[in-house]
């Protein structure tokens, strides 16, 4: 009997001891465990420290939202700037701006953004429909880069200039050639039996979607390089050149962030 009440009393002074270390002076839990605290079960921790994960932080939701409406704004704006900054119909030339920016600035934007998890004009559209919108922009991109780079062609003929002298002339006949490939690309995703591919269609998704970020980026780093070239220094000085050098870098961090939230593999993909 005697040996049973010590052993009885070690037990509960171990238990009171772990119960005890659970928590700290001011009696807040340091490992919540949900059987004692009843929180659900599908609440999710920070991997970084206590409480709730951020994806359940209403702060940092909106932030996401703010971020993703602000990308479309700065896509359509820098387009209509462009635009109007290059008054289309004075020379061969001043269609040339135009024609690209509503290409790469515009609809390639756009025709990522309507994906987004966050904000969309689109959200209201099936998945099929909104992959459907993402070819009609995709095909804007070529025929209207297509179209910019006829009028730049027939631009430096006519002033009798030499082609591909500059940085931009040769970040943009890359941007080119890489937004080809891409299209190529997303072919391969949409007839995957049909060109009897080896590769699994989440595999070749996410080709075509890394692909397609490298292209954006690419494609970001023209426009940047666009500023400056003689014509926009000549028309935007001062403090609106460095705003204007500024701003397509936004639409591409939420665009990155989108694409690597979406398809960052989490596990191994099989073939």
């Amino acid at each position: 009997m005697i040996m049973e009440l010590v052993q009885c009393s070690y037990s509960t002074r171990a238990v009171s001891l772990r119960f005890s270390a659970a928590f700290t002076p001011l009696g807040v839990c340091k490992y919540p465990d949900r059987r004692f605290s009843g929180m659900p079960s599908d609440v999710e921790y920070s991997p970084v420290g206590e409480g709730l994960g951020m994806r359940d932080f209403w702060l940092y939701v909106w932030l996401r939202r703010a971020a993703v409406i602000a990308a479309h704004v700065t896509g359509l704006g820098l387009t209509l700037i462009i635009s109007l900054l290059s008054r289309p119909g004075t020379s061969l030339f001043s269609w040339h701006p135009v024609c690209m920016s509503v290409a790469y600035c515009l609809c390639m934007t756009e025709g990522i953004l309507l994906f987004s998890a966050e904000v969309s004009p689109f959200c209201f559209v099936s998945r099929k429909g909104k992959i459907r919108l993402h070819w009609f922009c995709q095909a804007l991109v070529l025929i209207a880069a297509a179209t910019g780079l006829g009028f730049m062609v027939a631009s430096k003929n006519v002033s009798e200039l030499p082609h591909l002298v500059t940085w931009h002339s040769l970040l943009g006949i890359c941007t080119l050639a890489a937004t080809a490939l891409q299209a190529a690309c997303g072919v391969c995703v949409i007839f995957p039996k049909l060109l009897r591919l080896s590769s699994s269609p989440l595999r070749l998704k996410l080709y075509h979607a890394t692909c397609g970020l490298v292209v954006y980026l690419l494609a970001t780093v023209t426009v940047v390089s666009a500023m400056f070239s003689d014509w926009f220094q000549a028309t935007v000085k001062g403090l609106t050149w460095w705003a204007f050098l500024l701003l397509p870098l936004f639409p591409a961090l939420v665009v990155m962030n989108q694409i690597t939230n979406a398809y960052l593999p989490r596990k191994k993909i099989t073939s």
